[in-house]
């Protein structure tokens, strides 16, 4: 899937948008866009990014007990 980035985007705030996950999900895309590091933290206004395909549903966090 290809997005442009908006107004201070960055590589996790876009793939927090789209995919509603970042875990693995930014490694993923830096390696679908070479140089897109190169970039900075910021992406350019309007930058056009190749996003990989992953499942949209995230997996369930375990509970954390705080007492037992």
């Amino acid at each position: 899937m290809k997005v442009r980035a908006e107004q201070h985007d960055t590589v996790d705030a876009l793939c927090w948008r789209h995919l509603k996950a970042t875990r693995d999900v930014v490694e993923q895309t830096l390696e679908l866009n070479p140089g897109l590091a190169d970039n900075g933290p910021i992406l350019p206004h309007g930058l056009l990014v190749e996003l990989p395909d992953v499942a949209r549903t995230p997996a369930p966090t375990p509970t954390l007990k705080l007492w037992d």
